[in-house]
């Protein structure tokens, strides 16, 4: 199990002089302290429009300043909207975020979640997962050496070669956005990293992570040429900041020393989430069983 903040960069009402830059810098200062306690992942959303709710347009240049100030904490997309920037520009930016954190980059994709974010780019909601769809399948080829061309029903790109590259390769870890049971498998069968939006018990969450594990392994039909990525991560509520508690597939026997000593610190501040830190053990004919409960 591995331990990450989230970040929406929520502002409510009443909006003072100096709000959004108090915001941004407090944010940025917590990341940088989560750098040096060891957290493993900073997420970062992308909204457009939601008044209070997020103020978060362009989550590449927060990650981007965030690079500058830590140094092993990897720098989340949770997600990028594929569906309201041009796939080359997603794909140039995903590079480019990649090489100035040195390779930290985590690539969530995901297709917005509401008519206020995408009618002002010209997208009908019934149509969001398609055109999400359509980008994945041009984007992936872009990260790859010399030039690519795609014309698919939502997107047509000339052959150009889309630079930079990123440092990772093939490409950085790709994510999916999951709000429902039903695109939570759908990430499964595409192959793709869940990133879970929903606050659910431990029994939702264990039935959730199994649908996807299942999809994963007995269904899988990848949109495009990339590296699969069979992780599980679900966004809890922390005291200031929204928490990420992710659950990696590990082969039987295989030990999870970090995740202990996660679990003891979590004790010395906060006994009562300490004992909720599951160690999940990913075991072939076992989807995703619960182990032991680490008790620090």
């Amino acid at each position: 199990m591995k331990f990450g903040i989230f970040y929406e960069l929520q502002l409510p009402r009443p909006w003072e002089p100096g709000g959004e830059l108090r915001l941004y810098q407090n944010a940025l200062d917590q990341v940088e302290l989560a750098d040096r306690l060891g957290y493993d992942y900073a997420w970062e959303v992308e909204h457009h429009f939601l008044e209070e709710y997020s103020h978060s347009p362009a989550p590449e240049v927060f990650l981007g300043a965030a690079s500058q100030r830590t140094k092993y904490i990897r720098l989340a997309h949770g997600i990028m909207q594929l569906t309201t920037s041009p796939p080359a520009r997603v794909a140039e930016r995903i590079a480019a975020l990649d090489l100035v954190s040195r390779g930290r980059v985590e690539f969530g994709m995901g297709e917005s979640a509401s008519s206020t974010e995408l009618e002002p780019f010209g997208r009908a909601f019934e149509e969001k997962r398609a055109v999400w769809e359509d980008a994945v399948r041009a984007i992936i080829p872009m990260f790859r050496d010399g030039g690519c061309e795609y014309h698919g029903p939502y997107f047509d790109f000339p052959l150009r070669n889309v630079v930079p590259k990123p440092l990772q390769k093939p490409h950085p870890p790709l994510w999916c956005a999951c709000s429902q049971l039903e695109t939570i498998e759908m990430a499964g069968r595409r192959g793709l990293g869940a990133l879970a939006f929903q606050f659910l018990s431990a029994e939702a969450a264990h039935a959730w992570v199994h649908a996807y594990y299942n999809a994963f392994t007995k269904r899988q039909e990848k949109l495009a040429d990339y590296v699969t990525n069979p992780r599980a991560a679900e966004a809890g509520r922390g005291q200031s900041v929204g928490r990420i508690r992710k659950v990696e597939a590990r082969q039987p026997g295989k030990s999870c020393p970090r995740a202990v000593g996660r679990a003891d610190r979590l004790a010395r501040n906060d006994p009562a989430q300490a004992a909720a830190v599951r160690d999940l053990a990913y075991r072939p004919g076992h989807l995703l069983e619960p182990g032991r409960q680490e008790h620090a």
